[in-house]
């Protein structure tokens, strides 16, 4: 079940520093990815829930090549992201198209551990989608959808249906939604620790005297 949070507030208030250290001082250490999947833009920033998916590579199309692709896209919630685990086949499983059929459904971005086509269009959109890189060939014949809704390892971190995503210019950290509710209150509570503490620095205080004030670097 998801947790019941205002994604748009997160947007604007957290960022992946943030999570990473409060997960750091929870025990979850390992939880930013590798930084091989980057955002397609400098400013996209997405938070939402993960729906996760693997693609496989084939030798050829299937009869329905796209069947399990749709039925993803067509059962997107609010809030949801895609995270697509997609091996090393160099074609695009994201383009223009299902960002759309995503976006109006309410998903909030995609995680593509492979490649996007059609970036400038997807931008446009204002669609936020993070991937391994650019690529301008069609899926078809080359990858297809596997499984859904299933634990993926994703860039280097596990991730499940359900998860808290959130990704910006600095990398993409996963949040397990299991703990997701303490570390959202976490972070935002560093958040403004961290507004006070760039405050006092602005007014010449020492960073050693700041840091044995206030504990936040």
């Amino acid at each position: 079940m998801k947790n019941d949070h205002d994604l748009d507030m997160l947007a604007r208030e957290a960022y992946t520093a943030v999570f990473c250290d409060v997960l750091d001082d929870m025990g979850y250490r390992s939880q930013s990815t590798n930084g091989d999947v980057r955002p397609l833009w400098p400013d996209a920033r997405l938070v939402g829930y993960a729906r996760t998916v693997r693609v496989e590579a084939v030798e050829q199309a299937s009869e329905s090549p796209y069947e399990k692709e749709f039925t993803l896209v067509d059962a997107l919630n609010p809030g949801d992201i895609v995270v697509a685990e997609c091996g090393t086949t160099r074609s695009a499983f994201w383009g223009e198209l299902l960002a759309t059929a995503a976006q109006v459904r309410g998903a909030r971005g995609a995680l593509i551990d492979g490649y996007c086509r059609d970036v400038f269009k997807v931008r446009d959109l204002s669609f936020p989608v993070f991937a391994r890189g650019t690529a301008p060939t069609d899926s078809k014949g080359r990858t297809e959808v596997a499984e859904t809704d299933i634990p993926i390892t994703f860039d280097g971190v596990r991730v499940a249906t359900g998860d808290l995503v959130f990704g910006d210019f600095d990398g993409i950290v996963i949040v397990p939604r299991d703990v997701a509710d303490e570390a959202i209150t976490k972070a935002l509570e560093k958040v403004h620790g961290e507004r006070t503490v760039f405050e006092a620095l602005r007014n010449g205080m020492s960073a050693r005297e700041a840091w044995e004030r206030w504990g936040i670097l």
